[in-house]
């Protein structure tokens, strides 16, 4: 397994996309450029697993957060075209309604989602740099099946800069740079990098073992997958389920 540094990281990784939207500001910042609307707060989850039967397929989504109306955005950075867009994204909706409905609430109760996709390719093949969906009548445009669902795909390869506000333009156009977020987010990662250096210093002292096991408790700590500690910290995944039932 090679490993990369972070300062190597950009935002089309899943750990520096995951990295950027976990912090709250960030996030919300993100969806009122996005969508057009305002918000006052988000709470966020980061990769929140969804498998309610052994028999279904269950998901992970890359971002989860909830806003002070109870309003529920996911956002899937998604780089490279896959099969059945738009079917795994109605799969992701219904899985954030089967989350809402298994506390035992009605279906009145149900809130308004999103699911958002940040693709790295034109999904639709109409230079668009947003594609919004949302039910609607086919026989009359004046009357919405008001089902509070939204799905939106954000494509960084549009050419309709006018219809689209200058924040998001800029942020999408960012995204498709292939550059770093920003000196305040390369700043927060060379952080966490010289913690990991230090933490390697001081295993030397003690043992590398106990020094990795320090390490790898304080990435989940601060939310990082499997995948992304196996691969920063260059070990396998026995070992990291070995650290897991010794922490």
């Amino acid at each position: 397994m090679q490993k990369r540094c972070l300062s190597d990281l950009t935002i089309k990784n899943d750990f520096m996309f995951g990295a950027v939207m976990i912090n709250p500001e960030n996030c919300k910042e993100f969806l009122e450029r996005a969508l057009e609307i305002e918000i006052d707060r988000v709470d966020v989850s980061r990769e929140k697993s969804m498998v309610y039967h052994p028999d279904y397929k269950g998901i992970r989504l890359d971002v989860y957060a909830k806003d002070e109306n109870n309003t529920c955005y996911n956002v899937e950075m998604q780089m490279t075209k896959k099969p059945a867009l738009g079917r795994r994204s109605r799969y992701y909706q219904s899985q954030m309604d089967m989350d809402i409905l298994l506390s035992g609430r009605e279906y009145a109760e149900l809130p308004d989602s999103y699911v958002i996709f940040i693709c790295g390719f034109d999904p639709f093949g109409e230079r668009k740099y947003r594609y919004t969906f949302q039910m609607q009548c086919k026989e009359s445009n004046q009357t919405p099946l008001e089902d509070g669902r939204r799905i939106v795909f954000l494509s960084t390869c549009g050419e309709n800069e006018d219809e689209i506000s200058k924040e998001l333009l800029a942020f999408l156009k960012f995204v498709k740079a292939d550059l770093k977020e920003s000196r305040e987010m390369e700043e927060r990662f060379m952080t966490l990098e010289e913690m990991l250096k230090d933490e390697r210093k001081e295993g030397l002292k003690e043992g590398t073992v106990k020094a990795q096991k320090r390490i790898v408790s304080k990435m989940l700590s601060k939310g990082l997958s499997d995948e992304e500690i196996m691969e920063l910290c260059d070990i396998s995944l026995e070992e990291l389920e070995n650290f897991k039932n010794h922490r």
